[in-house]
């Protein structure tokens, strides 16, 4: 995390238009009401985290997260501090690469979700394959979009 604490003041500047569009993807696709809450798992700064409804941002990077205005925890995806079926969705935008166990991760986010699940997958990862198979081996996948940099998979429980 060393790394996202020092680019922390840069990341939007860097990211933001990237992940907005991300974003705006992610919301034409699954549909949100007022009632709903939604885990952003690698929320950093909270660019992913725009839905009109109850959300909550998890991240390790104190940096990125001391410039998110939203609900948010200092965290790790592998040990997500909430009970089974906490939230109505779980999102992670381009950063399960970054997880230090990433079956575990998938395994924690699964848990504490109910509904739905969007996966952003940066496609220049040495990573990105093995996520993949993790995704299909723990959720039944609705919809895949490909974005410029990353695979977006929308899912549900099996």
């Amino acid at each position: 995390m060393d790394y996202y604490n020092k680019i922390s003041r840069g990341y939007n500047e860097l990211h933001g238009e990237e992940q907005l569009k991300k974003l705006s993807i992610i919301k034409r696709d699954i549909k949100i009401s007022n009632g709903m809450s939604i885990l952003d798992v690698g929320c950093g700064t909270g660019i992913s985290s725009g839905f009109d409804c109850n959300v909550i941002g998890i991240d390790p990077s104190i940096g990125l997260l001391r410039q998110n205005k939203g609900t948010k925890l200092l965290g790790l995806a592998e040990y997500l501090p909430f009970r089974d079926n906490s939230f109505d969705f779980v999102i992670s935008v381009t950063a399960v690469h970054n997880f230090k166990d990433i079956a575990k991760s998938i395994g924690e986010m699964k848990r504490v979700g109910k509904k739905g699940f969007v996966f952003s997958i940066l496609k220049r990862s040495k990573k990105s394959g093995m996520i993949m198979e993790l995704i299909l081996k723990n959720f039944k996948v609705l919809k895949i979009t490909e974005e410029e940099n990353d695979t977006i998979l929308f899912c549900e429980k099996e």
